[in-house]
């Protein structure tokens, strides 16, 4: 059956990989679309997003990246009216569009350009993993955190509305862990078998604890410029996901 596949996948001149990614780029569209996640620019810039992670990076990155489409998704949709009767709700009825694509996958397209240009770089699977669990972290922490009423500022710990950009909450910290540790445990899941050099424990530790610092700096952003109109909140996602995958990089020059 192998060489059955392997001889059709020759003749219609894609590699194995490629053949791979396709299929989860259709699945990944088939799923937005029959669950409601993103509207119809959410699935035009969803559909770049995973082509560009998934050819010039790895189908594994794409599942990475879909892993957070799909529990992002949930968590929006989790107590949805309880969340837009004190308007705290994502709008357009929890549907994303392009703009929240692009805020959580731009930084996963950067980084498998780079790959695609620069490879063997040894950064370039920590950086997208760790990118992806700071935008699941984030996702997780707003979502599910927004209904604590014990909602304390990042800044000064005085106490805020539930809400707000730049507060943290006892269950949005927990979400919030549980985000970066759900991706970094899945990251190690589909990590190369050659190749690289980190151990899984270590793997899952430093995907964990970026993509939870990652989240504290979306706080930070949010709190110091969102809150005063410097910024929208597409921006800070969009810094807050680049810091993960800086951070992964000066991480592998200190230590690896």
């Amino acid at each position: 059956m192998h060489e059955a596949i392997s001889t059709v996948v020759s003749m219609i001149g894609l590699a194995e990989d490629q053949i791979i990614s396709l299929v989860l780029v259709s699945g990944l569209l088939i799923i937005t679309k029959l669950r409601d996640m993103l509207d119809n620019g959410g699935i035009i810039a969803a559909l770049t997003v995973g082509l560009t992670v998934s050819l010039a990076g790895h189908w594994t990155w794409l599942a990475i990246l879909m892993a957070f489409l799909v529990i992002g998704s949930n968590a929006t949709k989790w107590k949805f009216e309880e969340k837009l009767a004190i308007s705290l709700a994502e709008g357009n009825e929890g549907l994303r569009g392009w703009r929240n694509v692009l805020a959580n996958g731009a930084a996963p397209m950067a980084v498998s350009i780079m790959h695609w240009q620069f490879p063997g770089t040894g950064w370039d699977y920590l950086a997208l993993s760790s990118c992806v669990a700071v935008a699941c972290s984030d996702t997780l922490a707003s979502e599910i955190g927004s209904l604590d009423t014990r909602t304390r500022s990042i800044i000064n710990l005085q106490a805020v509305p539930q809400g707000t950009n730049g507060g943290m909450s006892p269950t949005g910290t927990i979400a919030a862990v549980a985000g970066a540790v759900s991706i970094a445990v899945l990251a190690t899941i589909l990590s190369p078998s050659e190749g690289y050099e980190i151990s899984s424990l270590s793997l899952i530790a430093i995907v964990s604890a970026i993509g939870w610092a990652g989240c504290q700096i979306d706080s930070l952003l949010g709190a110091l410029l969102e809150n005063d109109g410097y910024i929208g909140k597409h921006t800070v996602n969009l810094l807050a996901t680049t810091s993960g995958a800086v951070m992964a990089v000066l991480f592998t020059n200190q230590f690896l």
